[in-house]
């Protein structure tokens, strides 16, 4: 496993950076569409990029290249990890979508601002909905100190102000009584609403219903 190359970044291909390392060997890493865009005029300069290896498939599966993709530090590696965890988005289509830096994406996904996320390339309108579904109560490592600090703010104030009961606490309460756990009772309370349009529900057996309704 490659973790981390460091050489002297020798030509830009598009979103692609082909790096020289000591001894004469140069290797391509995929960028982020982000941190590509922020290389463009550092070609002759020393470069660090933490790395993710991967295999790609070519010819329907038939045969596989090796493909490594760099990022700028190893917090942003780990946010295209969480962020490909996300049925629909794969590693091509993650670095397309990370036309921002990961704390922005991932501040969008806190605040459960769908439209910021449909902005970005490759993101719809239903996409968006299942990434806040999945990533909503993950993304706060990624997130900047100014926005963690406002994040926590909330989260105390609604410890003092609980918010009453609603049809979404309630299906959460059923399902963890039905042996869920609390973390996968959300989730899936989550996806099954972004599944029909994310329309509020009226009572708990409405959401239940669409819970169990899969597709």
């Amino acid at each position: 496993m490659i973790h981390r190359i460091e050489g002297t970044l020798s030509e830009m291909l598009g979103t692609t950076a082909v790096v020289r390392l000591s001894g004469g060997v140069w290797v391509e890493a995929l960028l982020p569409a982000y941190l590509a865009r922020a290389l463009a005029d550092r070609v002759g300069q020393p470069l660090s990029l933490y790395t993710h290896a991967y295999l790609e498939g070519q010819g329907q599966g038939t045969s596989f290249i090796p493909r490594l993709i760099g990022f700028e530090t190893i917090g942003d590696r780990r946010f295209f990890e969480v962020f490909t965890t996300v049925k629909g988005i794969g590693n091509r289509k993650a670095l397309r979508a990370m036309e921002v830096a990961p704390a922005e994406i991932a501040r969008a996904i806190a605040d459960r601002d769908t439209a910021a996320l449909v902005r970005l390339p490759e993101i719809g309108k239903r996409l968006a909905e299942t990434i806040v579904a999945e990533l909503h109560g993950k993304v706060a490592p990624f997130l900047d100190s100014d926005d963690r600090r406002g994040l926590d703010a909330a989260s105390s104030g609604r410890a003092r102000h609980p918010e009453p009961a609603g049809p979404r606490q309630e299906a959460v309460a059923a399902l963890v009584a039905l042996g869920e756990t609390r973390a996968d009772a959300e989730r899936k309370v989550e996806v099954a609403l972004a599944r029909h349009g994310g329309a509020d529900p009226t009572t708990a057996d409405e959401v239940l219903v669409r819970v169990y309704a899969g597709g």
